[in-house]
């Protein structure tokens, strides 16, 4: 049997989705329980893949088309082009996944100038047909042959102004059909051929540029956001018109069968009399509330709240539902899963669960996770933002709301900060110097770098806002100035910025702090009831760590201790040890930096209260601690007793040509055995003194071993670990535990794992680097090149943002099976970015992963997923 490309809405149900999209199996399955649905067919998904393979409509898929086209002719009992009763229908988009706003419509289809004339006289309403005429030309020009609406827009205020009225419903039926002549020679003059007026070329040109709409810039940007795949394609909708611009007994609305913003349980909704869908939707002119239209349409206001019931009762879940009233009678033109606010979406699903409509377990997997970052952090005011108009827009790479002064170095964040000014820090990129500016400022703006830069890692680690990757920006950091959206900015003006959405704002918008509602708690405490994974937190202070186990952190999954070399009382130690001469003299100055390192992991151990805690040895290249500044040199050649030329000389010979792949991880130990010798005794004293003050506590360090690609690097950083540890211990008379780790981040560890695995407690998959040397590219020079990646599908998203899984997933997946059968203790998690990114927790959860790690206030979005993975592997 041949390939069925279309279906009648009576032969579809609610679980073809992928098939007829979300749209058209709604439609069918309103049909089904005998809602008033204006009848027709929808072209499958199926066959806008096959457009995307054909270049086009194929002949097999267009004479199934034109058989549909008459049997919906035979329901309906009209006929397309007919002169007695034509046929007038609305062709619309709808992917499995809903895309409000995102692809394009078409309403009054089959007008032209013979059915507009038999319309008119037939309704003994001129002025309603020759309205719908002019909809239409305005709509199919706009979207079937991409001439600019705003072309017809100048005509109708035109013609406004030239008779004095303010709305187009003020327009009589000649000056519309005035319009209608003007919109065609427009149509004519920048197409150079008439407007179509036979029906079915109307038809097949509309749904040609549905399908082109799925491809259009808009919904790859919203597909990217929202990890609908591109393969998925959208169906398209053929529906005979209901019509609401009939005249006052006519009208049209959007409603919600709860509040989309509070999750409150009451009709919310807008309504036009005289008007079309599109008005509403546009904001063209300014509805009433949902409540009105049962004083306007009694009868169809209880005809409406009945159907609400009937959706949500067989739905389960908030709907969002267009309507017509076409002369008093109620017509259902769709319905959906309504999107909601985060806040919201907990409410409804406590409620739900309240309500008897879902489980819990069908409560936790409603929720898309992505949406509680919201809930986390500070949000710009919904009044305000609505006024005010973004000047640009970057990455949202951590969310949140900020503003304040703009400042342009680190230090200056910090002196600004201290005086009590709000400031954001505005770079052309960060470096891990930068941190504690990053921390005296509300928010951190960047030019370049995208969703795993520096900045953005840091800045979700620190639950602040931050956007990258803004490259409109024309940056002139030595005059303290930038340029963005025609105007300059200098230190001290005021910008806000939306890590949500990127956006960039010029001068101060308010904020409101996020408060963590009851739900929350409720929610969470369902989700650890069904998950498998723990959930770690990436954490290098006793704030995060705190800040991690509020929302609900098992553990420290990585400890990055290179963050704490960085303060102002170290750096000056540890540029003595890169300086040094000797191993005595290294010895030396690393003796300065242990009690601190210590009293640093003293502090970790009483934040996490006997949870595990793995502790990332020294990563960076060296490189990165050096002074930049010619007076910091000139402090350091001072204090080290040398000449400013020799500490130049030393830093010109730190310089790397590929510093990522340079002499960094584990190949620091090797050159510098002192380093892992001082860290291990920080390590294991710290641990030796919480234990003894906690005797119900039980400590056991887990120290990482990082950018390990051969075993030999491994055993002999171990060695230097272990006899370091064993002497301590001894020492101390103490009989604690401890383990010896390592990270996989080098395809080579992966591939060698059961050699490793056969000399570590652990694996932990650092994913950011893992796939930064899997895929051969920066993840500091990607942006550059991943939007021309987007727009070629070569790339459906960021794979620093999303795991890849068939790439870097089969790496992790075969490391697993290598290392597994060779040390069945081994314990494993991962470490990367991706830790807290949905679809990459379910990743983890299939493949056999003990935990994950992320930013703490990643970790409740992680939870979620994690449960979300378990519950969907049991169904």
């Amino acid at each position: 049997m041949a390939k069925k490309y279309c279906y009648l809405f009576s032969e579809g149900n609610a679980s073809m989705r992928e098939l007829l999209g979300g749209k058209g199996a709604n439609l069918a399955e309103m049909t089904n329980i005998g809602l008033p649905v204006p009848q027709g067919f929808t072209i499958t998904t199926e066959a806008c893949t096959q457009y995307y393979e054909d270049g086009g409509i194929s002949e097999e898929i267009q004479a199934e088309i034109r058989e549909y086209i008459v049997k919906m002719e035979e329901i309906t009992g009209k006929k397309f082009g007919d002169k007695e009763n034509p046929l007038l229908v609305s062709v619309r988009s709808g992917a499995r996944a809903s895309m409000p706003g995102m692809m394009d419509t078409i309403l009054n289809l089959g007008l032209n100038e013979d059915v507009v004339e038999t319309i008119a006289a037939k309704s003994g309403n001129p002025r309603w047909a020759w309205d719908c005429y002019r909809r239409f030309i305005q709509m199919y020009s706009d979207v079937v042959m991409e001439v600019g609406k705003k072309y017809f827009e100048q005509l109708i205020d035109k013609m406004k102004d030239a008779r004095g009225v303010k709305q187009d419903v003020e327009l009589t039926a000649d000056d519309l059909k005035e319009l209608a002549g003007q919109f065609k020679a427009e149509y004519k003059a920048k197409i150079g051929t008439d407007f179509p007026s036979d029906p079915k070329e109307q038809l097949m040109g509309a749904i040609k540029a549905v399908f082109r709409s799925w491809d259009n810039p808009r919904a790859n940007v919203y597909r990217r956001d929202n990890d609908i795949p591109f393969s998925w394609g959208t169906a398209v909708n053929v529906q005979s018109m209901a019509f609401g611009n009939m005249g006052d007994n006519c009208g049209t609305g959007v409603a919600f069968t709860r509040d989309p913003a509070t999750g409150e349980n009451k009709l919310m909704g807008e309504f036009l009399t005289n008007a079309q869908g599109e008005d509403v939707v546009a904001g063209v002119r300014t509805p009433m509330p949902i409540e009105e239209m049962a004083q306007k349409f009694p009868q169809a206001y209880e005809d409406f709240v009945k159907v609400c019931e009937t959706l949500e009762n067989r739905y389960h879940d908030m709907q969002d539902m267009e309507f017509t009233v076409e002369d008093g009678k109620l017509y259902m033109l769709q319905c959906r899963n309504g999107k909601r606010t985060a806040q919201a979406a907990l409410k409804i699903a406590c409620d739900l669960v309240a309500e008897g409509h879902k489980t819990e377990a069908e409560a936790v997997a409603m929720i898309d996770p992505r949406n509680l970052d919201t809930l986390l952090h500070p949000q710009f005011d919904a009044k305000a933002l609505k006024a005010a108009t973004p000047m640009g827009k970057g990455l949202g790479a951590s969310p949140g709301a900020a503003c304040g002064k703009i400042v342009f170095t680190a230090d200056d964040a910090v002196a600004w900060a201290e005086k009590g000014e709000k400031v954001i820090l505005v770079r052309l990129e960060t470096s891990p110097e930068d941190i504690t500016g990053m921390k005296a400022a509300q928010g951190i703006l960047t030019v370049r770098g995208g969703m795993t830069s520096h900045a953005a890692v840091v800045a979700r680690g620190m639950g602040e806002c931050c956007v990258s990757g803004c490259g409109d920006i024309k940056m002139d950091e030595e005059n303290k100035k930038f340029e963005l959206g025609g105007k300059t900015f200098v230190e001290g003006d005021y910008i806000s910025i939306d890590g949500t959405t990127g956006n960039i704002y010029d001068g101060v918008i308010p904020t409101v702090d996020a408060t963590i509602a009851g739900e929350f708690g409720k929610i969470m405490a369902w989700a650890d009831k069904y998950r498998k994974l723990k959930v770690r937190t990436n954490a290098d202070t006793p704030a995060d760590a705190k800040k991690a186990r509020e929302l609900g952190a098992e553990g420290i999954g990585l400890c990055r201790t290179e963050h704490m070399f960085f303060e102002a009382d170290r750096i000056a130690a540890f540029r003595e040890m890169i300086c040094a001469d000797t191993v005595e003299e290294r010895e030396a100055a690393l003796a300065k930096i242990e009690p601190m390192q210590q009293a640093d992991f003293e502090a970790l151990y009483e934040a996490l209260e006997g949870n595990p805690v793995t502790i990332r040895f020294l990563d960076p290249p060296l490189h990165e601690f050096v002074p930049t500044e010619e007076a910091d040199i000139k402090a350091l050649a001072d204090a080290q007793g040398k000449s400013v030329e020799d500490i130049k000389a030393l830093i010109a010979s730190l310089h790397e040509f590929n510093p990522m792949m340079g002499h960094r991880g584990c190949r620091l130990a090797v050159t510098y055995p002192e380093i892992a010798a001082m860290q291990t005794k920080a390590v294991i004293k710290a641990a030796i003194n919480v234990q003894k003050a906690h005797a119900d506590w039980k400590v056991v360090p887990e120290i990482m071993i990082p950018l390990v690609g051969d075993v030999k690097e491994l055993k002999f950083v171990k060695k230097v670990v272990v006899e370091t540890a064993d002497a301590v211990i001894a020492q101390a008379g103490s009989d604690l535990k401890y383990e010896v780790g390592t990270m996989i981040e080098i395809p080579r560890a992966a591939l060698t794992a059961d050699e490793i695995a056969a000399n570590a407690d652990f694996f932990c998959f650092g994913t950011n680097d893992l796939t930064q040397m899997t895929f051969g590219f920066s993840r500091d020079d990607a942006g550059k090149f991943l939007g021309a990646y987007y727009d070629k599908k070569i790339f459906e998203s960021d794979p620093f943002a999303k795991l890849d899984q068939d790439g870097v997933g089969k790496l992790m997946k075969m490391a697993l099976d290598l290392g597994k059968p060779v040390n069945p203790k081994l314990h494993c998690g991962i470490c990367g970015e991706h830790g807290g990114d949905p679809s990459s927790v379910e990743f983890c959860h299939k493949i056999g992963l003990d935990y994950v790690s992320c930013s703490p206030f990643r970790v409740p979005i992680a939870r979620l997923a994690a449960a979300q993975a378990a519950i969907a592997e049991g169904k």
